[in-house]
């Protein structure tokens, strides 16, 4: 069904480098500037299946083509496959609708590994598999047509921001440049400038290291809020040795994966102290990336689940305190937590429509670049859009 005009209602899907769960938020859209945000909801992982997906990204290391899945990685794929499905069922019980108030899903996936120097990345996630369950038209694998144009296949959220940008009320409205920050596993962000000028990298590690460090020395797997790092001091060494890192003075913009930074060593800080640093390093991180941009940003628009670290948000308000304002997205009518989800349901329809996901500004692609892969509902019209991998 249609929801009426060129809008789609669609589901975006995204499980993130934090490996925590399953983002899901319906929108309905025209994959461009129209944007209408529904409902979300979250899924956990269980701690048994996000330690099979950690292990994941080791076994994903023998991986030399993208549908290789060395190992058990086939059985985790179906597996995760399922997952989202159940979190798409559950959500569409709670929300009252059926399979057929839907129009199409964006399916992420889980990335194991991302090596955009050898134009080579893998989300584990069976679009066919979803779509037959379901009864959804999925398009997924959004990421690799991208890399086959010379692009680095990240960050894809990017035309989404600014299309938000566009909407934003009318107190930040005049804001620009304005740049959003998604600080997940990894930390990326978005410029916008006053013409509508789009720029985006990565920025260097956003939550990985910090709950790697903590899962390590507390046996938790995440800082809540920041309060283990609120009671450490910044090791100056220790940050100095990660922000000394070439990926931050080097003229190209490339995309990390997440073992791109070590957790540090045992002996080199304890916990409050390792966690301070760490978060510390994420916010210089990103003050850093003022440095490739063409004007200082007035807006600091912060999303994803890093905002949540209340260390992370006052070192980047003190570091960009002379050239704009740090707000959460909530403040800006936004959510934070489920944008990237939404993201992927606006890159679905913008897919359908052959429009460019992305562009040379935003990951270096050689030219403005659609993508991804339809897979059709059991009924649906069997003719699929080409396959761009």
């Amino acid at each position: 069904m249609t929801t009426g005009g060129d809008f789609k209602r669609a589901i975006g899907l995204m499980s993130g480098t934090s490996m925590d769960g399953i983002d899901l938020a319906m929108l309905e859209t025209d994959g461009d500037q129209m944007v209408r945000r529904g409902a979300s909801s979250f899924t956990a992982y269980d701690a048994g299946f996000r330690k099979r997906l950690e292990a994941a990204l080791e076994t994903a290391k023998a991986i030399g083509q993208r549908d290789d899945r060395p190992g058990d990685l086939a059985d985790l794929e179906a597996e995760l496959t399922n997952l989202h499905a159940a979190a798409v069922e559950a959500f569409l019980v709670r929300e009252g609708l059926a399979a057929i108030d839907i129009d199409v899903i964006g399916f992420h996936g889980q990335t194991v590994l991302h090596r955009p120097h050898q134009a080579l990345t893998v989300q584990l996630g069976d679009g066919d598999a979803l779509a037959k369950r379901l009864g959804i038209d999925v398009v997924y694998d959004l990421r690799a047509h991208d890399m086959t144009l010379g692009g680095q296949g990240a960050p894809l959220v990017p035309a989404y921001h600014r299309a938000l940008a566009a909407g934003l009320p009318a107190q930040w409205a005049e804001e620009l440049p304005v740049v959003f920050v998604n600080i997940g596993g990894i930390s990326n962000i978005t410029y916008i400038g006053p013409d509508g000028e789009l720029r985006a990298f990565d920025s260097g590690p956003g939550n990985t290291l910090i709950d790697q460090w903590v899962k390590r020395h507390a046996g938790i797997p995440y800082d809540s809020g920041g309060a283990i790092a609120s009671e450490g001091r910044v090791l100056s060494g220790l940050a100095n040795r990660y922000l000394s890192n070439p990926f931050f003075t080097a003229r190209e913009r490339v995309s990390l994966d997440r073992n791109d930074f070590q957790v540090p060593g045992d002996s080199e800080a304890g916990l409050e102290d390792g966690a301070r640093t760490l978060a510390f390093v994420t916010a210089a991180a990103i003050a850093k990336a003022q440095a490739h941009l063409p004007e200082k940003p007035k807006l600091w628009i912060l999303t994803g689940g890093g905002r949540h670290n209340r260390m992370i948000v006052e070192d980047l308000t003190v570091a960009t305190r002379h050239t704009g304002q740090v707000i959460l997205a909530e403040e800006a009518g936004l959510n934070g937590d489920s944008m990237e989800a939404e993201a992927w349901a606006w890159l679905a329809v913008r897919s359908l429509r052959g429009l460019p996901l992305t562009y040379p500004a935003t990951t270096g692609v050689r030219q403005p670049a659609t993508g991804g892969v339809l897979a059709r509902a059991p009924g649906n019209d069997p003719a699929r859009q080409p396959d761009r991998r």
